[in-house]
């Protein structure tokens, strides 16, 4: 069992219970974490569908149990680096995306996601791990 982390598509589908089987699997046999950005899209996509109580409660129960990976100097600085990088290739890449991969490259941690191609490039330029279901 290892440490992965859950890109913010995966979360929202697993506590759908739609997340496809390969992934599920990869999330029931390891330990994982969720970075901010996930936690604050999560929370943000619960506010703006205008979640009720009871669901938004469900929701923080959950982030308040998971582990989360915050950003300090070093990953700040990684950002820095992968995002300046990816500028002078003409690969600039989504604010909240870039901060997902600074996490994991800084940490040293693969990523799961259903979203490949917003991280591809991060993976073939700056070593960013990513899993597939």
């Amino acid at each position: 069992m290892g440490r992965i982390v859950l890109d913010t598509d995966v979360v929202s589908r697993y506590r759908a219970g739609r997340l496809p089987l390969g992934h599920a699997r990869l999330v029931a046999a390891n330990d994982v974490s969720i970075t901010f950005i996930t936690a604050g899209e999560l929370w943000k996509g619960a506010l703006t569908a205008r979640w009720g109580d009871a669901r938004r409660g469900g929701l923080n129960l959950w982030l308040d149990e998971a582990t989360t990976i915050s950003a300090g100097w070093a990953v700040a600085r990684n950002w820095g680096a992968i995002a300046t990088r990816a500028q002078l290739r003409g690969r600039s890449r989504p604010l909240h995306d870039t901060w997902i991969a600074a996490c994991c490259i800084q940490r040293g941690l693969p990523l799961l996601t259903l979203n490949r191609r917003d991280f591809v490039d991060f993976a073939e330029h700056d070593g960013l791990v990513l899993l597939s279901g």
